[in-house]
């Protein structure tokens, strides 16, 4: 049975909107994308779905799913394994009713997730996980507070981190994410927010420990995601060959040039920023100290990011149960902000999406014929109505794989 979509507006991820659009969606693509004086006669089993505004699936670029109950990454060496899945489980189902249909998990127990997924136990988008992130010892991945041989312990228990020093050390720790089918390779290029000791700004993984992880996740056909807040780490992650840069915060002209020539994706995820710095009250002192010293440099990275053509993707960096999941889409308001048109933001988190991927890319974040069935509809059309970003309630449909979600 096909399904067939009416919508006032039609957005397709890429391009122009189109008034009076119809989606058609059957065998889990797109069959028909286009003006509705134009989709092909409506068939006897084919149900007919009338709505404001349609357009592709949203992606979430960098998240992840821990389970985690609280704004301290401490916790996540005592949680409970069972309780962090079940908090995850609720976590994906509020994604997907939010609208967003993938998320590429960059360090979290979403690669497991992403089976149950799969094989339809729970619901909640399509995963494409990093699994364990890569981190030197002292780094962003580390947990300082703890003696450093429980830290090894726990990081072989839970899907979160991996410490890893020198160039045998890293290809093993690849090849161990590779082994899980990991989608992608996520490290560590800098320090971060929510680690204790480590600086924002300091080049964490040598630059011959980023070549070989890149070179490495390459011959698996996968690419590298790079944490980084400071210059060094970003020069340094563009040097190796890294495929994204994710937060970017101290990113300048110099570094913006250097992404455009070397086609490096950038993920800046102010969702995160904005939402940790409005809970002070919360937060570990050092992280709301660090994000207050990132926050203004972040702000004008992305906006310097924009007017040098930097091709960007949009993200959120949500990791806290039951606070952030759900207003993913908040993101494209913030992007707006800092340069992008309204159709530009919409890209970032629909047809730009999947390129973070690289070769692991589905055919994805387009409505466009043969591409996948992820599809949603909205109470308004977007582009008039900036109100619909965040608000999980405006999404009236979610299809995914053209079945509906929601």
């Amino acid at each position: 049975m096909s399904t067939r979509i009416v919508a006032d507006t039609l957005i397709p991820g890429r391009g122009d909107p189109v008034d009076g659009g119809t989606v058609i969606l059957a065998f889990g693509e797109i069959t028909y994308s286009g003006p509705t004086a134009g989709a092909p006669l409506q068939a006897d089993d084919e149900e007919l779905v009338e709505v404001a505004a349609v357009m592709p699936g949203l992606w979430d670029c960098h998240a992840h799913f821990v389970g985690l109950p609280m704004t301290n990454l401490e916790a996540m060496a005592t949680a409970d394994i069972v309780a962090a899945s079940a908090r995850a489980v609720d976590d994906a189902q509020q994604c997907i009713n939010a609208g967003v249909t993938s998320v590429r998990e960059v360090g979290g127990i979403g690669i497991r997730l992403a089976q149950a997924i799969a094989e339809g136990r729970v619901t909640g988008p399509n995963i494409y996980g990093a699994g364990r992130i890569l981190s030197t010892t002292g780094g962003h991945g580390d947990i300082h507070g703890l003696p450093l041989d429980f830290v090894h312990e726990i990081t072989c228990n839970h899907t979160f981190s991996i410490l890893c020093d020198g160039v045998p050390e890293v290809l093993k720790a690849v090849r161990t994410n590779l082994r899980m089918n990991a989608r992608l390779i996520k490290i560590c290029a800098s320090g971060g927010v929510m680690s204790e000791i480590d600086h924002p700004v300091h080049q964490q993984f040598s630059d011959e420990e980023m070549r070989a992880i890149v070179e490495e996740a390459a011959r698996a056909e996968r690419v590298v995601a790079a944490h980084c807040h400071g210059k060094p780490g970003i020069m340094a992650a563009i040097r190796a060959g890294c495929h994204t840069i994710e937060h970017g915060s101290f990113l300048d002209e110099e570094a913006a040039d250097a992404m455009v020539a070397a086609g490096t994706m950038f993920v800046p995820t102010r969702f995160v920023l904005e939402s940790l710095l409005g809970q002070a009250e919360l937060l570990p002192r050092y992280a709301y100290e660090k994000g207050l010293m990132i926050a203004g440099a972040h702000e004008q990275a992305m906006k310097i990011a924009i007017a040098k053509g930097v091709r960007i993707a949009a993200g959120c960096d949500i990791f806290v149960s039951g606070q952030m999941y759900g207003s993913n889409s908040k993101e494209i308001v913030h992007l707006i902000n800092a340069g992008m048109t309204d159709l530009e933001a919409i890209e970032a988190m629909t047809a730009t999406a999947p390129e973070t991927l690289g070769p692991q890319a589905p055919i994805s974040g387009q409505l466009v014929e043969g591409y996948d069935a992820d599809v949603i509809a909205l109470d308004t059309n977007p582009l008039d109505d900036r109100s619909v970003w965040g608000d999980p309630e405006r999404v009236t449909h979610v299809w995914k794989a053209g079945v509906e979600q929601k």
